[in-house]
């Protein structure tokens, strides 16, 4: 047995987001990890995942008792209406379009996903606009850790769903029947961020970052 073996990873699953990438007038780091984060909560939430029959329901199950990863693509082009008939939310956010698909084994993700790209996705950041009414999920990006916006948006999409599983709950209800609004924080000190936080996320390593890296941190407001 290998050394790493971990038989919460065996086999690896993973959530594949994908984000409209098109060369023309492409959409901003901050709304990327925005819209991904709250299409995580919304596939989460949907009674296809929630419902004692739902469709989706096993399926995320399954996901959320290994290692949970998630795995960003781009699309352009006609790339994007394909994805569109796999199981799962597209959410459209200031100028961003992300879908989050229905988690599977990573060696039996859907050819119309493998064939899109998974690494060097790394966005302009855009004027950040100021953050929506209450309630919505404030993010942090640890802004000592170097990510490209696939990666960044990854992350939001874990401190999203840490907040949907261990939030209060009557707070979380809030927030998921106001939409499950995200905003990416810019103007507050790190250190009070992670002080003030619910949940923090921290890497397993796999990609860009040294494993037990705190890469976002959440909370509700």
């Amino acid at each position: 047995m290998r050394p790493d073996y971990d038989p919460l990873d065996d086999p690896p699953w993973a959530m594949q987001l994908v984000v409209r990438a098109e060369k023309t007038d492409p959409p901003g780091h901050g709304a990327v990890c925005e819209a991904a984060a709250t299409a995580v909560v919304r596939l989460l939430t949907d009674p296809r995942a929630t419902g004692p029959d739902g469709e989706w329901r096993e399926a995320v199950h399954a996901w959320e008792s290994r290692r949970i990863r998630k795995v960003t693509r781009r699309a352009r082009g006609v790339r994007w209406p394909e994805v569109q008939a796999l199981p799962g939310i597209t959410v459209e956010h200031d100028g961003a379009q992300v879908r989050a698909f229905v988690p599977g084994p990573v060696s039996e993700v859907p050819p119309e996903l493998a064939k899109l790209q998974v690494a060097g996705l790394d966005l302009a950041e855009a004027e950040p606009k100021p953050p929506p009414g209450s309630p919505y999920a404030a993010i942090t990006l640890n802004p000592d850790v170097a990510m490209t916006t696939g990666k960044a948006a990854a992350q939001c999409g874990h401190a999203a769903q840490l907040l949907l599983r261990q939030g209060r709950r009557k707070d979380v209800k809030a927030w998921i029947e106001a939409g499950a609004r995200v905003h990416l924080t810019h103007d507050v000190p790190w250190s009070r961020c992670v002080r003030d936080a619910t949940v923090a996320v921290r890497d397993g390593g796999f990609t860009e970052v040294p494993p037990g890296t705190m890469t976002a941190i959440a909370r509700l407001l």
